[in-house]
């Protein structure tokens, strides 16, 4: 609520009213270049808020929780709004220059507030979407074991295969394991854009359930580079270990994909 009087209070001041009015125009750009897909709905009250904060000086780790549950609760993915949180960012560092919003590049402190305001909005939706991880936007355990059933009634086991990361989370604790399986599921979608199953199997193990193909070597190599670099950008998350990153042969029956899968997650 401060934050929102606060942006009313510019509408009156010329001086601030042109700035806003000018950094939420540059944001909208450089949000829309960098892919967000609906550019109808990317005004948000919220986003003033956050533009009054800029223009004041004050604290944006404040104000962009409540940026965050605008967009979850508008149906935007976690992807999604922090690529917009990059563009903002993108656009405050880089003068009057073209921009590229660099998810890499922005602060972890704007992020993590972000990515929690995000996921409580995303809480209150877990009534009607009990098959998604809440923090990280991907499908449970639970629905990859419906999607595994589906795939062995079609006996197509020997054309699908389960892409695994696993991070070792012995080191760190609380919000950057978290974010550790963010910049995991990030990565997951990166890379496997197709559609398919993208789920989180246990607390730092995440899997791809996918077609076999020609691409499989070059995906795993993708996946092991990504991550790797996005877990070096940010300093918090500098004591995950080495990511382990591995394709899984479908077992011979469903019952033992869903051992497979308790295992992996234990």
């Amino acid at each position: 609520m401060v934050a929102r009087d606060a942006a009313s209070s510019l509408i009156g001041r010329d001086d601030h009213r042109d700035a806003l009015c000018t950094l939420r125009s540059r944001w909208r750009s450089a949000s829309l270049a960098s892919g967000w897909p609906f550019p109808s709905d990317w005004a948000l009250a919220e986003v003033d808020e956050v533009c009054a904060a800029v223009v004041t000086g004050a604290d944006l780790a404040e104000v962009v929780p409540a940026l965050g549950r605008a967009r979850a609760a508008a149906g935007a993915g976690l992807d999604e709004t922090l690529l917009d949180l990059a563009a903002l960012h993108a656009v405050l560092t880089s003068g009057d220059a073209l921009v590229s919003a660099d998810p890499d590049a922005t602060p972890s402190k704007l992020m993590r507030a972000t990515a929690l305001g995000w996921a409580d909005a995303a809480a209150d939706q877990l009534g009607t979407r009990e098959a998604v991880d809440a923090m990280t936007g991907m499908t449970t355990t639970c629905y990859l074991r419906t999607r595994l059933g589906e795939v062995y009634r079609d006996e197509a086991t020997d054309d699908h295969v389960l892409f695994l990361v696993g991070l070792d989370l012995s080191a760190v604790e609380g919000w950057t394991r978290s974010v550790a399986m963010v910049l995991v599921a990030q990565v997951l979608r990166e890379v496997f854009p197709g559609g398919e199953t993208v789920s989180l199997i246990g607390p730092s193990v995440a899997g791809v359930l996918a077609r076999r193909d020609a691409r499989v070597n070059t995906r795993l190599a993708k996946v092991r580079w990504l991550l790797a670099r996005r877990l070096t950008v940010d300093p918090h998350l500098h004591e995950v270990g080495t990511p382990t990153v591995w394709p899984e042969m479908l077992p011979e029956c469903h019952l033992e994909a869903c051992e497979l899968l308790a295992h992996l997650g234990g």
